[in-house]
Formats: C-alpha cells, sequence, structure tokens
C-alpha cells in the first residue's frame, strides 16, 4: 500500500500551528496533531494512565492541569512523561499514516519536532514562526515555555518551508497553498 507524502508542522508556541493545520485540512491535507495524540493517551491508554497513577497519584490520572503543574516545573518529571508518551505518539502517528490510502498528501503537527528528532520520518517540515510579541499576545501564559525548545532561527534553517505569522489568516492560507502546490506537483 502506498503512503502519502508524509509532512510536519512545527514551530514555537502560539506562532500559529493550529491555524496551519487547519488550512493544510482546507487544501486537501489529511491532518493530525501529536497534542490531540497526547490528549487520547492522556485519557484513554490504560497504561499511560496506570504510570501515571503510580507516579503522581490518582488526582493525576484525568486532570491534564495537574499534570502540566507536576511536570513544568520539574525538569525529570517532564523527562519522564515525554519518555513514557513519545513512543506511543510515534507509533500512533505512523498507524495513522499506514492508513490514509490513496490520500496525497499527509501533514502532522508536532511542536517538539526537532526536539525529539522526529524530522527523520517526515519528507518535509514546514516550520510556522512568530515574532515574540505576537506569540505573547496570542498565548501570554505560555511563550514562558518556550525556553525548552530550539529556537526558531535554527527551526527554519533546517526546515524545508518556513512562514513568520504575523499578517492575516488570508494570507498564511495563501502560504500553506503554495506549500501543497509544490509538494503534490513534483
Amino acid at each position: 500500500m502506498r503512503r502519502p507524502l508524509a509532512v510536519a508542522l512545527t514551530g514555537g508556541i502560539a506562532a500559529g500551528k493550529s491555524e496551519a493545520l487547519a488550512s493544510f485540512a482546507r487544501h486537501g491535507a489529511a491532518t493530525a496533531s501529536a497534542d490531540a495524540m497526547v490528549h487520547e493517551l492522556l485519557a484513554h491508554d490504560e497504561d499511560v494512565r496506570a504510570a501515571i497513577r503510580e507516579r503522581w497519584g490518582d488526582d493525576a490520572v484525568d486532570d491534564r492541569g495537574r499534570i502540566g503543574e507536576i511536570v513544568f516545573d520539574a525538569p525529570d518529571e517532564l523527562e519522564w512523561l515525554e519518555a513514557l508518551l513519545h513512543p506511543k505518539v510515534r507509533a500512533a502517528q505512523a498507524a495513522w499514516l499506514d492508513t490514509l490510502g490513496e490520500q496525497e498528501l499527509a501533514v502532522v503537527e508536532i511542536p517538539l519536532l526537532y526536539e525529539t528528532g522526529a524530522e527523520r520520518r517526515f519528507d518535509a517540515v514546514v516550520v510556522v514562526t512568530a515574532p515574540a510579541q505576537v506569540r505573547a499576545q496570542r498565548r501570554p501564559d505560555l511563550v514562558s515555555r518556550q525556553s525548552r525548545l530550539l529556537p526558531d532561527e535554527e527551526k527554519v534553517r533546517r526546515a524545508d518551508f518556513a512562514y513568520v505569522n504575523d499578517r492575516s489568516l488570508e494570507e498564511l492560507d495563501a502560504f500553506v497553498a503554495g506549500v501543497v502546490e509544490r509538494l503534490t506537483s513534483s
């Protein structure tokens, strides 16, 4: 069975990855989100739930906010959680790609793409960035977490396509349309 051209979409916190992913869907790509896969694992994977219960107690099992409080203040706890979740997310992404049949293009939004070395599993990488002041306006509560991520400049340097998302949604959509055209016409 033929797999679609697999594209990773990444970028900084509040850069507009979700809007770009929605645009890829409007332009005919199959789309998935690593964050949504994580949420699914936290809610339904019994191995994940049991491991969280054992490590952090019952109150953390169904409370992503509580998990966030634990891991974002303790690098060792974040490392433990990522070691638990990342292999399962990789497997879920691969399984999803295998279900797409004749789909020409598949885009997966992966916030920690370069940080986890996942770029090697994709045919192309699209990076969406935004100036710090724009991101701070969009998500002032999360921008401080940006420090553990690879700098935008390095992501852009390594990407096949990059977009600075500081303009209108129509301009983002036009960028995505151009990427889809280039990827599917070759």
